[in-house]
């Protein structure tokens, strides 16, 4: 790591967490909580020409490429410094043409490009990617409640990483293999893993410190004159790895495809890589229902029933998700504030009620509702359930 690039991580994890975890806390302290401006305003300044100090050292200094890791990880450090300036509205796409920030901007753009990732700070930033240092990887702030957040999507993530290793080690094999029942078991308790952390992360976490506090900082901003939607906790390959490979989502779904288009760059390459893979590979209730006319065979029934396992319990963790966190989290807290701060409540940029219509429809494809006019595999499921017969 070289010296600009060590200094910047420091400074990232040190003065940058302590001076957003005190404009965090004037804040909260208001009667209304999502007014930032004409707030703690020194605070603001120091974060700005502080930062700006490390990016124009780096710079100067050219290529700070030192293995896809090291750079990857100074464009975090560079994303979560342009993200904590949107957080603040030091910039706000809505009111420029092109960033204010022209140093930053010419560096995630250099970094980016060169890596084949948005020049933002993604989720594996701050979640698969998140060095720790003595015990404390990165954050925002030092507030209890973002580390929670940080920590238990952290473990959903690896664990929705699990099942989608365990699905992929079966295309190779057949549905039919003997092997293939363990993997769908494994895939199966793997998302179990994914509702128990998520049934803690609900019930610790704190709404109104995670809705005013934490979520602020996954808003859209921009990078030289293209603006950059936040953050999501979707965006990694594993969870639409399952998607495809189970077949209740279909990548050539204009609406799905359209999904996976918009968080390809959002993603490290390996996990493009993947994502691709599982896009070229016929799913396993294709399969099944072709395979149909070996109902009576053991092999049939055995891996059958496995497999309905995992859809059901992949439909499960996504109607927890939508039901638990965008209701209790999102939603709720938004019917409070005023009005005015509606109109760039969400990471993803469209108003709340075109996200949440998007939303539902990503749930229900995901628990196979009877919603046929959106593609879902809820009747091809019902003739492979008729197939499987109860034990």
């Amino acid at each position: 790591m070289s010296p600009n690039v060590e200094a910047f991580d420091r400074w990232i994890r040190s003065t940058f967490v302590a001076l957003n975890t005190e404009l965090e806390d004037l804040y909260f302290a208001q009667k209304d909580r999502s007014n930032v401006e004409g707030v703690g305003d020194a605070l603001k300044a120091r974060i700005l020409e502080e930062g700006r100090g490390f990016v124009r050292n780096l710079m100067i200094e050219g290529n700070t490429d030192e293995g896809f890791d090291r750079a990857f990880d100074m464009l975090g450090d560079l994303g979560l410094y342009m993200a904590a300036l949107r957080r603040h509205e030091l910039t706000n796409p809505a009111r420029e043409e092109k960033s204010p920030f022209h140093e930053a901007s010419a560096l995630g753009l250099h970094v980016g490009a060169a890596l084949g990732v948005s020049p933002r700070f993604a989720t594996s930033h701050l979640a698969t990617h998140n060095y720790a240092v003595n015990g404390r990887q990165k954050s925002f702030t030092a507030l209890p409640d973002e580390f929670l957040f940080i920590d238990y999507n952290t473990r959903g993530i690896f664990a929705y990483m699990r099942a989608a290793d365990a699905l992929m080690r079966i295309a190779p094999l057949g549905i039919s293999h003997p092997v293939a029942e363990t993997l769908f078991n494994d895939a199966k308790a793997a998302l179990e893993d994914v509702a128990k952390f998520n049934e803690i992360l609900f019930t610790k976490l704190d709404r109104d410190r995670f809705f005013y506090s934490v979520r602020p900082y996954y808003k859209p901003y921009r990078v030289g004159r293209q603006e950059y939607r936040g953050a999501n906790a979707g965006d990694f390959s594993g969870i639409n790895e399952i998607d495809l490979l189970l077949g209740l989502c279909r990548a050539n779904d204009p609406y799905y495809a359209q999904l996976l288009v918009d968080k390809m760059l959002f993603m490290r390459p390996e996990d493009q890589a993947s994502l691709r893979d599982a896009m070229r590979r016929r799913n396993f209730l294709d399969l099944f229902l072709d395979a149909a006319a070996n109902e009576r065979e053991p092999w049939f029934q055995r891996n059958a029933r496995a497999f309905l396992e995992v859809c059901a319990a992949h439909g499960r963790t996504a109607a927890q998700h939508h039901d638990q966190l965008v209701a209790r989290f999102i939603v709720a807290p938004s019917a409070e504030i005023d009005p005015r701060h509606l109109s760039q409540i969400t990471a993803s940029g469209p108003p709340l009620p075109v996200l949440l219509e998007a939303l539902e429809k990503l749930r229900d494809l995901r628990m196979a509702a009877k919603r046929p006019e959106i593609g879902s595999r809820f009747a091809d499921l019902e003739r492979l359930r008729k197939l499987v017969r109860s034990s």
